[in-house]
């Protein structure tokens, strides 16, 4: 059986991570949050002093967002801060304070999309169904040896969850998506999966085939970022690193976003820091939320 032999790998060679030693739905949805296009290992600092401050969503909805802002500095696309907080609000005010299960009332929070919502389901409150992340998806393009669309990778994803072990088989997959059927150099030799991957019949054949890795462009597989390097993303993250310490001279932003000979991107970026609600314009300074 598919499932069993993966669930008794997974068994061995599960990954110990801080969020899944909880079923707190709050916490879980932190920590999706958090994990969101970042790596596990800038997340973990993060997950545990975040935990430690704010262990429930009226704790985060009472917070100053700037305070909330300065601490999530260094983990990246801060607009996502933003949207935790805005929806502690939201599970405090509407839900009395608990994270909703209903799949339409997490879509319905900041920042929370398919995935997101489906992982709150799945590891915090067991429900039966399939998180489809990019380790996911890869995985699946693998196993049936072609690119999906996205429904198709979900109805396929949820038809595999074994009844009554979605927080298991979801992790299981992830930790075989991270480990082993990465996305380059994948260990097809050592993997429990190899048996029914049509992949893996590909790649150790005796012959080269030739075959392009069906999982580019499949569904749920994130595509190359841009380079960091002189992009948008860095220059708004110099000048949100700047204002967490203390309120900063709107003329001086330009220069701390390493932007002073670009003085028309420098305001359209300032412009939209302000109308996403991440920093403030009072007068000629600019401070954080």
């Amino acid at each position: 059986m598919r499932q069993r032999a993966l669930l008794d790998w997974w068994a061995s060679e599960r990954r110990d991570l801080p969020w899944r030693r909880t079923r707190d739905p709050w916490l879980v949805l932190v920590s999706e949050i958090m994990l969101q296009q970042t790596q596990v290992d800038r997340v973990l600092p993060y997950f545990a002093a975040f935990a430690e401050r704010w262990p429930t969503p009226e704790h985060f909805a009472q917070a100053e967002l700037s305070r909330v802002l300065a601490a999530w500095q260094g983990l990246g696309y801060p607009r996502r801060a933003r949207n935790l907080w805005r929806s502690a609000a939201i599970i405090t005010e509407r839900h009395g304070g608990r994270v909703p299960a209903d799949l339409n009332d997490l879509l319905a929070l900041p920042g929370v999309g398919h995935y997101t919502a489906r992982a709150v389901q799945v590891f915090a409150f067991g429900i039966d169904t399939a998180v489809l992340d990019t380790n996911v998806g890869r995985i699946l393009a693998r196993w049936t040896g072609r690119r999906l669309a996205r429904a198709e990778a979900q109805r396929i994803a949820d038809d595999l969850v074994p009844a009554g072990e979605s927080w298991a088989w979801n992790q299981a997959m992830m930790d075989l998506g991270a480990q082993v059927c990465s996305k380059r150099d994948p260990s097809c030799g050592q993997c429990p999966a190899q048996p029914w991957c049509a992949w893996a019949g590909e790649v150790l054949g005796s012959e080269p085939s030739g075959q392009p890795d069906p999982a580019e462009r499949s569904a749920g597989v994130s595509s190359r970022q841009a380079p960091f390097e002189g992009s948008d993303r860095q220059a708004r993250g110099r000048l949100l690193a700047a204002l967490s310490g203390d309120s900063l001279p709107t003329e001086r932003a330009a220069a701390v976003m390493g932007l002073g000979h670009e003085e028309a991107r420098a305001r359209r970026l300032v412009a939209e820091l302000i109308a996403e609600g991440l920093i403030t314009g009072t007068g000629d300074r600019l401070r954080l939320g």
